[in-house]
């Protein structure tokens, strides 16, 4: 903060982040429709007229949290394996270990349990994060395929069915995780479940 500059002024200017944060937690924890933007508010710290000043709606504030504070991992994780001139096997190996890292860290999991539970009462939610986030990551592991099928690494096949082959354990991982452990189902390493899957899908996957 420059000197003299008042700390409401910084205060205000940090709110919108500090009300996506909150409703990312209040979203995870009790889902979209019980989620209300009194609870949402007071876990930002600001007013619910405050809230509405930067968000109309419930959906608007659904899809600041998918857009700051999912997809910028998304994003990381593209930057990443794009940026790595390696050999297909080891840019795989790299992208699962990445994906694992990401839905173990963050909440990105249980809010995708969220969109899948309640998507058919809003299929906005299901649009948004198929737009802003399961589209995106099904092209980063689509392109990586269809470069490595350029340079003759991977076997000849549509390429994003492949990428469909090489990420659904990931989804099935941390679904299990979010809906199953809960419920009293033994806990799974999703980092374990990335390298082991990685072993055994470019057995298949490798010229």
């Amino acid at each position: 903060m420059a000197p003299g500059e008042p700390k409401w002024r910084r205060r205000k200017d940090a709110r919108p982040g500090e009300i996506v944060a909150a409703a990312l937690e209040v979203f995870s924890e009790k889902g979209f429709a019980a989620a209300r933007l009194d609870d949402i508010a007071k876990r930002a710290g600001v007013s619910k007229g405050a809230l509405y000043l930067y968000f109309e709606t419930k959906q608007d504030l659904f899809h600041a949290v998918v857009r700051d504070a999912v997809a910028p991992n998304i994003a990381a994780v593209e930057a990443a394996v794009m940026a790595a001139d390696l050999p297909f096997a080891a840019v795989a190996r790299m992208l699962l270990g990445r994906v694992a890292e990401v839905l173990s860290s963050t909440r990105l999991g249980s809010v995708a349990k969220m969109v899948i539970a309640e998507s058919g009462n809003f299929p906005d939610l299901a649009r948004i994060w198929h737009e802003d986030v399961v589209s995106h990551a099904l092209k980063i592991a689509t392109g990586l395929i269809e470069r490595a099928q350029q340079r003759g690494e991977v076997r000849p096949g549509d390429p994003r069915t492949h990428a469909f082959s090489l990420v659904g354990p990931m989804l099935m991982g941390v679904l299990w995780r979010e809906v199953l452990v809960p419920a009293g189902a033994a806990p799974v390493d999703l980092r374990a479940v990335a390298e082991q899957h990685a072993q055994t899908v470019l057995e298949g996957m490798l010229a």
